[in-house]
């Protein structure tokens, strides 16, 4: 159960949190728990394929605790409940993307699949997690709150792979999943997005397929100083790693985030043994687009982070970006006096987060709209011998490619479930009615979107062939 007051609390271990960085007391070090590669060892360590259907649903799940969690469960239960003339419109994800709180529901869901829907609540939610964890403010969590964190990150990984994930690993995952689920925390050394996929585990010389799917996802929840930095170190010599350089990464010269991951690949490669420390992936990525349009920039190719074969298969993708984040309270706005103390330091914190989620969101929307240009450019480009090479149909019509943006926000819900939901506190753990609300808004607010409805139209048209693998 949510005590009372202690949202206030957590909110005031966040301030404490910022105003001693710069102090220099009880350090905790959680060891690394990611393997090297085998020496000699293949490099394909390849997630399940992202290969994309003719209808295509790509979900990214927002930061915000148990909120978030139970707010991104809504959303997948909206799509489930929707029919197709070949399924339902959760078969058409093919890649859910994740930050913070809401890598819970995309790890269960990656897992456990259509069955996960149904347990994720009452054996996930429900119970919550703060029981496990130091939240009050005594001289001993002091003493490590101005160290590394009140609590270990690797200590919230055991809790969790005790209580939901069970020693699954990303190899479970992979061989489970019939979707693409992308984790991501934030590198605090180099301050840029970490992803827990194949290619950035190889930067490393490290095996992702051994490591645990529970502390992926307690990296991406580790709020710092509430939490210590979940820990991974480099294996150099253990493989033969990407090339690194501006020279080797298309477009790193004309981008400050692309220089920057190159930068931080050259040094993971080279000796001495590098560790990159991981932090809440919602710091600087709230809303888990970056990664998807990193990918396109980084592999520099006209229908990338798509395959051609892709290019030429795909009729419409939709992407909807699911935000649990809570809109601005307080009553300061309405008066001349305040923000000041714990609420100025926490507004500022917002403020940087907020921001940041939505610059990635505008940069996201522009590069969603060049990215279907750039395909229908493709596509118009191939001769009907590459159409049939790349798997194209008889009746290829090179324009017809549909991409759309949606975006699912608390603030646009219905009441009076939107002020509901935007009352629920960012806890880990929560009240059954506030759980309970927060996967009804979700479910709402899917349902809402007109985009949705758009694609599902044209989903549903008679004689609408379907080029599902």
């Amino acid at each position: 159960m949510a005590a009372k007051g202690s949202s206030r609390t957590w909110r005031l271990l966040c301030f404490v949190a910022t105003a001693s960085l710069a102090c220099g007391c009880a350090t905790v070090i959680n060891p690394p728990l990611n393997v090297p590669l085998p020496r000699g060892a293949a490099m394909e360590m390849t997630p399940p394929s992202t290969a994309m259907h003719e209808n295509s649903i790509i979900l990214s799940f927002s930061g915000g605790g148990l909120r978030a969690a139970a707010f991104a469960h809504g959303a997948l239960l909206a799509l489930e409940s929707k029919r197709t003339p070949d399924g339902d419109l959760l078969g058409d994800v093919v890649l859910i993307s994740s930050v913070s709180g809401s890598s819970l529901t995309a790890a269960y869901y990656g897992l456990h699949g259509r069955k996960g829907l149904a347990t994720f609540r009452d054996k996930v939610l429900i119970p919550g997690f703060e029981r496990d964890l130091s939240l009050s403010l005594n001289p001993v969590s002091l003493y490590h709150l101005l160290g590394a964190g009140l609590n270990s990150g690797g200590e919230l990984g055991r809790v969790l792979d005790r209580d939901v994930f069970h020693g699954a690993t990303f190899a479970d995952l992979y061989r489970k999943s019939t979707v693409d689920v992308r984790i991501h925390a934030t590198e605090l050394y180099y301050r840029m997005p970490f992803p827990f996929i194949p290619a950035a585990f190889k930067t490393l010389c490290s095996d992702i397929n051994r490591y645990p799917v529970a502390q992926a996802v307690a990296a991406s929840m580790a709020v710092p100083m509430v939490f210590s930095p979940v820990v991974l170190r480099s294996y150099p010599g253990h493989c033969v790693a990407p090339a690194a350089g501006n020279d080797s990464i298309p477009n790193a010269r004309v981008s400050h985030t692309l220089a920057t991951i190159s930068q931080a690949i050259k040094s993971y490669q080279e000796p001495p043994v590098k560790y990159a420390k991981l932090a809440d992936g919602g710091l600087i990525d709230n809303f888990a687009v970056n990664e998807i349009t990193l990918s396109r920039l980084f592999v520099g190719t006209p229908t990338a982070p798509m395959s051609e074969r892709d290019a030429v298969r795909i009729r419409r993708l939709l992407f909807v970006t699911v935000d649990a984040s809570r809109p601005s309270r307080g009553e300061w706005l309405e008066k001349e006096e305040g923000p000041e103390g714990i609420s100025l330091a926490l507004a500022g914190m917002d403020a940087a987060i907020d921001s940041a989620a939505r610059f990635a969101a505008d940069a996201f929307d522009r590069m969603v709209a060049d990215w279907q240009r750039s395909i229908i450019d493709f596509r118009c480009g191939l001769s009907a011998e590459q159409v049939k090479n790349l798997g194209g149909p008889a009746d290829f019509d090179c324009r017809a490619v549909s991409f759309a943006v949606a975006h699912l926000s608390v603030n646009d819900l219905p009441q009076p479930i939107g002020d509901r939901v935007a009352s629920i506190p960012t806890r880990l753990a929560l009240e059954p009615a506030q759980i309970d609300d927060a996967i009804e808004g979700g479910r709402l607010g899917m349902l809402g979107l007109p985009e949705l409805h758009t694609y599902l139209d044209a989903r549903t048209l008679p004689n609408r062939r379907s080029a599902r693998p």
